[in-house]
């Protein structure tokens, strides 16, 4: 047996005893998870800046403050997530007591990004502790400090016999898969995501996969036009468009785009200087190997670069780049971009525009800026998408109360506040009864008669209980 498998027992083993089912214990393990962020935020901070020279301010906001206000929301609601369920009944079920019941799946694995490295791992390890599981993390080794310092500070606040942490590389991470797990939760690439469902459909293990794709964001009819550059800059370029939910291209008409790129110029001077490589809000891209990808994609594309353009190999760095006259079929259309690069598509209608987001895989976001509500509603109306959001980029996923997941190739299943309580839990359909109404259970039991069946349709039917 090897180390994982060992691994993977052990927590099944500790599962089996059913330390984690109380409150109580969820609800100390979730504190000393938030204890860990608050008292070590220095040393997060320095990991981030280290992997991806993220800047504090994007930091704070993207990798500590949505974890520390995901774990109040879990603790402050926990007891009411936990609650008995109960349903509306029929005559045949008065006496029964019949509810829900959430409990934990088991032993759980969850796979982080290197993109949020912090975030996109602790996020979801919330909604497994407060389902009460025991949990096996495995950090991208992409965002090498960070997964360093995750697996140092994880056996120190929680516990060690219920949570562990696995490093390393892709080896590392087939060798884990090859061991059964109760759920699998994974964030990143779709081509990895396929090796993930393979792996899984061997032990029936079912899995959430958070994934990306080109993310739209179309901007038609009345606008305010330097609000929305400056709000498309910002989701953009945030953490240098290294973002699953970030705009990934804009749809527009002729006329917006002249406006817009006007003020684009603007906002990315007042942003991020003249010299944005030597501006430390700029994030970097995460590695050589990321960075070479983005800069083959641009040099591929026949669009026409109006802003930015430059890269530096040895530091890693792309400046913000907006591109125009980008065809459907362009290099940089036919693959989620994932980096500080922003191709521009003109449309003529609203409807051209919505018929190109729908020609593509369902987005993970789609973001739509317009003054015209009539606008936002029918590309609402008319598209699909993991997540909405009008008139503004990404902020959507920050609050708690939204489930955050997509749909169709940009992944399934959803967490955030509830919904990842939801996605470690197993909602077991429970009816509890005595041995009272056996005449009327009789109605069931051999010989059939057409009188029983009538009777006994009767007593099922929702509105029998509206007339008693």
């Amino acid at each position: 047996m090897d180390a994982h498998s060992q691994v993977v027992d052990r927590l099944r083993s500790v599962f089996r005893t059913g330390v984690t089912i109380p409150e109580e214990f969820r609800r100390t393990q979730l504190n000393n998870l938030m204890s860990m962020i608050k008292e070590n935020e220095e040393q997060i901070l320095n990991a981030l800046h280290k992997d991806l020279a993220k800047p504090k301010f994007e930091a704070i906001l993207s990798e500590v403050d949505i974890v520390i206000n995901e774990l109040y929301y879990a603790i402050d609601n926990l007891r009411g997530w936990m609650k008995l369920e109960y349903v509306a009944k029929n005559l045949a079920t008065k006496l029964d007591d019949c509810f829900i019941r959430r409990e934990p799946l088991g032993v759980v694995l969850i796979i982080g990004a290197w993109n949020y490295p912090l975030q996109l791992l602790i996020l979801p390890m919330v909604g497994a502790i407060a389902a009460g599981n025991c949990v096996v993390l495995k950090p991208s080794e992409v965002s090498a400090a960070t997964d360093s310092l995750i697996a140092q500070l994880i056996p120190k606040y929680l516990s060690q016999d219920c949570y562990t942490v696995v490093s390393g590389g892709a080896e590392e991470t087939k060798s884990l898969l090859r061991n059964r797990f109760d759920h699998i939760f994974y964030t990143g690439s779709q081509n990895v995501a396929r090796s993930i469902l393979q792996a899984a459909a061997v032990h029936l293990t079912p899995v959430t996969l958070e994934l990306g794709g080109k993310s739209p964001c179309f901007i038609y009819g009345e606008v305010n036009i330097k609000a929305a550059a400056c709000r498309l800059a910002w989701a953009k370029f945030f953490n240098a468009g290294q973002s699953c939910v970030a705009p990934d291209y804009v749809l527009c008409t002729e006329a917006t785009r002249d406006a817009l790129l006007s003020a684009l110029r603007e906002v990315l001077e007042d942003f991020y200087g003249k010299e944005p490589q030597n501006n430390p809000d700029m994030s970097r891209i995460v590695s050589q190997r990321h960075w070479t990808r983005l800069v083959d994609l641009l040099r591929k594309s026949n669009g026409k670069v109006v802003l930015g353009g430059e890269s530096n190999e040895e530091d890693k760095y792309i400046a913000p780049t907006v591109l125009v006259d980008v065809a459907e079929d362009d290099a940089l259309m036919k693959e989620e971009i994932f980096g500080p690069i922003l191709p521009i598509i003109t449309v003529e209608t609203l409807e051209q525009g919505i018929d190109i987001i729908n020609s593509k895989e369902k987005p993970l976001a789609l973001y739509v800026f317009s003054d015209e509500s009539s606008v936002v509603k029918t590309v609402l109306e008319k598209t699909s998408s993991g997540g909405f959001c009008s008139n503004d980029g990404i902020v959507y996923m920050a609050l708690p109360g939204l489930p955050f997941g997509g749909v169709g190739a940009s992944g399934y299943g959803s967490y955030h506040g509830r919904w990842g309580f939801e996605d470690f839990s197993h909602r077991r359909a429970c009816m509890l009864r005595g041995w009272a109404l056996e005449r009327l259970n009789s109605l069931r039991y051999p010989p059939y008669t057409e009188n029983k069946l009538s009777w006994l349709r009767w007593t099922a039917s929702p509105k029998s209980c509206s007339l008693m």
